[in-house]
């Protein structure tokens, strides 16, 4: 019998995929919102100004009281999965304070108006040490904080009080992430935690407030956009 040859058949060669680059994974400074309140800002069109830079509110500039809006601004937009302007926070702070407008907020308003948003927050006199601010801060989600030249100008100068919000506290740096409503310089800057302790305005009743946590169902608010004429993130 002739013998049998046996043949092989040829597997196609499979292309090789390119291997997928991993997605970069998102800072957590990148969904922290920085809004600033003057009308510098706003003429540059830089991010986070808002056209309520060159603005009246009540008889008064909002580029030079808004400070403390931004704040709550940046608070609930950062916190929550809803999102507000600094001229939202103004009219909820009207329509749940009794802040009356037209100037700067005070620390009793402020805390009002995110408590009625939800929040868990205190305002705080500055402690005897810095190792106690530290605990502090690192307890808590976040802090709007009085700062003031007067007391130390180590960061900030010629300002007499300025609110400010700070972030993501990290321990192994001892930093926060600064959003600064005033200055476009010192905006989304991680700094020195202790510059902050540092600058505190001890004149004022109060020195800083802390928010400690957010619960939906304790928010009146709920407001679902930030819409208006500002440059968004």
């Amino acid at each position: 019998m002739p013998k049998t040859v046996a043949t092989a058949t040829a597997k196609p060669k499979s292309t090789p995929q390119p291997t997928p680059k991993p997605e970069p994974t998102p800072k957590p400074e990148e969904s922290i919102y920085s809004y600033l309140q003057g009308p510098k800002s706003w003429k540059q069109r830089l991010k986070w100004s808002g056209e309520w830079g060159t603005s009246f509110y009540d008889g008064g500039s909002f580029g030079g009281f808004g400070c403390g809006l931004c704040c709550i601004a940046n608070v609930y937009s950062s916190l929550t999965k809803y999102q507000c302007t600094p001229v939202d926070a103004y009219s909820y702070a009207k329509k749940k304070t009794g802040y009356g407008g037209g100037g700067a907020i005070d620390w009793g308003y402020m805390r009002r108006t995110l408590t009625s948003a939800g929040f868990a927050c205190k305002v705080r006199r500055k402690p005897s040490s810095y190792a106690a601010f530290q605990e502090v801060i690192a307890k808590n989600k976040c802090a709007i904080v009085l700062v003031s030249s007067y007391f130390s100008d180590c960061y900030w100068k010629d300002t007499p009080g300025h609110y400010v919000t700070i972030f993501l506290y990290d321990r192994k740096t001892d930093k926060v992430f600064l959003a600064d409503s005033g200055d476009p310089n010192h905006n989304r800057h991680w700094v020195s935690l202790k510059k902050i302790y540092k600058s505190l305005k001890t004149s004022s009743p109060w020195h800083y407030l802390t928010v400690k946590e957010y619960r939906e169902e304790n928010d009146a608010w709920k407001h679902k956009s930030a819409k208006g004429n500002w440059v968004s993130k």
